[in-house]
């Protein structure tokens, strides 16, 4: 018998997860709007690349919260008689539509940075603008701080790509701080130099994003230690003679969960139904959000001999 393992950190409360993504998306949006608000007034005030590629960044963070919020909002609704299988794709349709702003500011930011090389303008206020940055970076930690929580109890795409957001965020924080500490110090080509830096990283995060949530909308199947829970799970029932045919995918918040059980050919059909019942509840009681389908097979048929 496989060895048991920890029960995943999905086993949390359906209620407790929407709520927890409720939280997530507003705390994002407010903070994007305090980043907005204060990187504009230092991009105004130094007239720094670099700084303006920061706040570019969180223009895009603002857009890509906001359709975290409707996608979650409506990802979250229950199935109806025209999705039956619930609305959860939307999360990860909203991940591709965050790549795609990420992807596009990115791209602006390159052409920006290349401009100013090419044409290079004086700085002011950098000191100014050095603080704005730091208290970005304390803001967004915490906002940071508070995604992975949600993250690690949901495992939420549309929340893990906007962490990844702001974590670009902290990132292009700090090498704006080092861009405009170098021009005070007489390097003022490192400003765009270090905008394209940022901007490389950012088309590097969207490709990320992308990758991840073309792989959900794909239906790829769960992680290997899922599959080896829900087997685990099913043999711990005495009656329970094998287990194939596991399939899987995941839908937002939703597991979709789908096996055969192999029972003894003399159970009555109440008892084999009873029996599916069982394994059924078992694995929901390790994985609250899943929706499990059992077929039950007989030990004689075609396939145990195949199986051997």
């Amino acid at each position: 018998m496989i060895a048991a393992y920890k029960k995943e950190s999905l086993a949390i409360d359906p209620a407790e997860s929407a709520s927890l993504l409720r939280v997530a998306t507003y705390a994002s949006v407010t903070t994007a709007v305090f980043l907005i608000a204060g990187k504009l007034v230092a991009a105004l005030y130094t007239g720094s690349i670099s700084v303006l590629a920061s706040l570019a960044d969180s223009i895009m963070d603002i857009a890509a919260s906001l359709i975290n919020l409707l996608a979650i909002h409506y990802s979250l609704q229950p199935p109806d008689t025209d999705y039956r299988f619930g609305h959860g794709k939307a999360e990860h349709l909203a991940g591709l539509a965050q790549a795609a702003f990420i992807a596009g500011s990115a791209v602006f930011l390159i052409l920006q940075a290349i401009d100013r090389l090419l044409y290079p303008q004086p700085l002011k206020g950098t000191i100014v603008g050095i603080g704005v940055l730091l208290c970005s970076i304390v803001l967004t930690s915490a906002l940071l701080f508070f995604q992975h929580y949600v993250v690690r109890c949901t495992k939420s795409s549309a929340i893990k790509a906007d962490a990844i957001h702001y974590a670009t965020d902290v990132l292009t924080n700090g090498t704006t701080i080092m861009a405009l500490g170098l021009t005070k110090l007489g390097w003022p080509a490192m400003d765009p130099i270090f905008a394209i830096i940022i901007a490389l990283y950012i088309l590097y995060s969207a490709g990320h994003i992308s990758y991840n949530s073309t792989q959900l909308l794909m239906d790829h199947e769960l992680p290997p230690e899922v599959h080896i829970r829900i087997e685990e799970v099913a043999y711990a029932n005495p009656q329970v003679r094998g287990v194939h045919a596991v399939r899987t995918r995941r839908s937002g918040q939703t597991y979709f969960v789908q096996l055969h059980l192999m029972l003894d050919d003399r159970l009555p059909l109440v008892e084999a139904h009873n029996v599916a019942d069982a394994v059924e509840a078992a694995i929901k009681e390790h994985f609250p959000n899943a929706d499990v389908l059992i077929h039950q097979d007989p030990t004689s048929g075609p396939l145990s001999q195949l199986l051997g």
